[in-house]
């Protein structure tokens, strides 16, 4: 799981039919200070997250297809879980 901050939305006009009807997210991956680390990844919303909001990320294929409810056979990876309301490091 990673923090990651919400940079767009991606469109497709043709998607594998396991993902019609889910939107998928352009995310910035964050490092401990907040800062976008220059990675990034396209994500399954499994919440309503949107443009410019901090996101947990759980980037791991078993663990994303428990979150959407199909542990055989969706080809999906990763999956926003959460909205980050703040991070606190001690």
């Amino acid at each position: 799981m990673f923090v990651g901050l919400v940079t767009g939305e991606m469109v497709s006009m043709i998607n594998h039919a396991d993902y019609v009807s889910r939107r998928l997210l352009v995310i910035d991956r964050l490092d401990e200070a907040g800062a976008a680390t220059g990675g990034y990844l396209i994500a399954v919303a499994a919440v309503d997250a949107g443009v410019g909001e901090r996101v947990l990320v759980l980037d791991e294929g078993n663990g994303a297809r428990q979150v959407l409810g199909d542990v055989k056979t969706l080809p999906i990876r990763s999956v926003v879980v959460g909205v980050v309301d703040s991070v606190d490091v001690a």
